[in-house]
C-alpha cells in the first residue's frame, strides 16, 4: 500500500514537472514574441517621426554669406526693396502719390501671376513635406486654393503705412499700406508680398493649412534652433510660399539683371537696421536666416548665381 502511494506520488510528480516544462516553454515563447512586437513598434516609431535632418557648419556659413548677398545687392539695385524697419520711420504717403500709384497698378498686374504661383508652391510644399499623404488633405488644399482664385482686389490704404494685411471679413481684397506700396520697387518683391497674404487667405478662419504650417515650423526649428511654432511658422511658411513664387516667377520671364538680384528682391525688405521680433514674428533677419535655411534651392541660387 506504501509502495504503491510512493509510485502514485513519483507519477504524479512527474505529471506535474512535465505540465510545469511545458507552461515555461509557452511563457518563453509568449515573452520572446512580446519583446520582438515591441522591438517592431519601436522601429515603426522612429520611421514614423522625420529624421534629425544634417545641417552642417559649411551650410550654416552659406546661409550667412547668402544674407551678406541680399543685403548687398538691395543696396546698389536702383529697384532693391526698402527695409521693413526704415520704411516705419517714414511719413504717411497720400493715396495719390506717384510711388503708390504705381504700386497698386503693379500689384493688380501681378495679383493674377501670383495666385498661379502660390497654388503650384502649396502642392509643391505640400509633396515636400509630405502632407499630401494625409487624410483629407485634397479636399482642405481644394478649399484653400478657392479662397486664393477668389481674390480680386488690391486696396491702399494710408493707415496701413508699412503693412500688407488680408481680412477674413473681405476674403477678395488684399490690403497695402501706402508706405509699403512705395518701398517694393519690383515685381520679384510684389511677388513675394503677394504670395505671403494669398497663403494667409488660403488658410482662411479654419486652418486648412496647419498641417504645412506645423512641418514648415518643425523642421525650421530644427535647423536653426530657433522657436518657429504656431503663428510664428504660418508667417515663415507664407514667407516661403513667397520665395518659391519668385524662383517660378524669375525662371518664366527671364531678363538681363543676374540672377542673384532678382532672387533677393524677394526677400531684401528684411535687411534691417532694427532687428525686433514678437510672439507671431520672427525678426527680419532672422526671418531672412530662417527661409535660406530650409530652401537651398534659394540660397545656392543667391550666392552661386545658378
Amino acid at each position: 500500500m506504501n509502495q504503491m502511494t510512493n509510485e502514485k506520488c513519483q507519477i504524479t510528480n512527474g505529471k506535474w514537472s512535465f505540465r510545469f516544462a511545458i507552461s515555461f516553454v509557452i511563457l518563453a515563447i509568449l515573452l520572446s514574441t512580446a519583446a520582438v512586437f515591441a522591438q517592431k513598434e519601436t522601429r515603426n516609431g522612429s520611421h514614423t517621426s522625420r529624421p534629425r535632418e544634417a545641417f552642417s557648419e559649411a551650410d550654416r556659413g552659406l546661409v550667412e554669406e547668402a544674407i551678406g548677398v541680399v543685403c548687398r545687392e538691395r543696396a546698389r539695385d536702383e529697384r532693391g526693396s526698402v527695409p521693413i524697419d526704415d520704411m516705419q520711420k517714414r511719413p504717411s504717403l497720400p493715396l495719390q502719390a506717384p510711388d503708390v500709384v504705381s504700386g497698386v497698378a503693379r500689384a493688380q498686374r501681378l495679383l493674377p501671376v501670383a495666385k498661379d504661383l502660390v497654388i503650384s508652391s502649396l502642392r509643391q510644399l505640400s509633396a515636400t513635406y509630405k502632407i499630401d499623404q494625409a487624410r483629407f488633405h485634397s479636399a482642405r488644399l481644394n478649399r484653400a486654393i478657392a479662397r486664393i482664385q477668389a481674390v480680386k482686389r488690391i486696396k491702399p490704404d494710408i493707415d496701413a503705412r508699412d503693412n500688407a494685411s488680408v481680412f477674413l471679413k473681405s476674403p477678395h481684397t488684399i490690403t497695402f499700406g501706402t508706405i509699403f506700396l512705395a518701398g517694393l520697387r519690383s515685381d520679384e518683391g510684389m511677388v513675394s508680398v503677394l504670395a505671403h497674404e494669398l497663403v494667409h487667405i488660403g488658410d482662411g478662419d479654419t486652418d486648412v493649412l496647419r498641417p504645412l504650417f506645423r512641418a514648415v515650423g518643425e523642421r525650421a526649428s530644427n535647423l536653426t534652433g530657433l522657436r518657429i511654432h504656431e503663428q510664428r511658422a504660418e508667417e515663415l511658411t507664407c514667407d516661403l510660399v513667397g520665395s518659391l513664387a519668385v524662383q517660378s516667377f524669375v525662371a518664366g520671364t527671364p531678363n538681363y539683371d543676374p540672377l542673384p538680384r532678382r532672387l533677393a528682391r524677394s526677400v531684401e525688405h528684411n535687411c534691417v537696421e532694427e532687428d525686433d521680433s514678437d510672439e507671431e514674428h520672427l525678426s527680419p533677419r532672422n526671418t531672412l536666416r530662417a527661409l535660406l535655411t530650409i530652401d537651398g534651392t534659394l540660397r545656392r541660387g543667391i550666392v552661386f548665381g545658378k
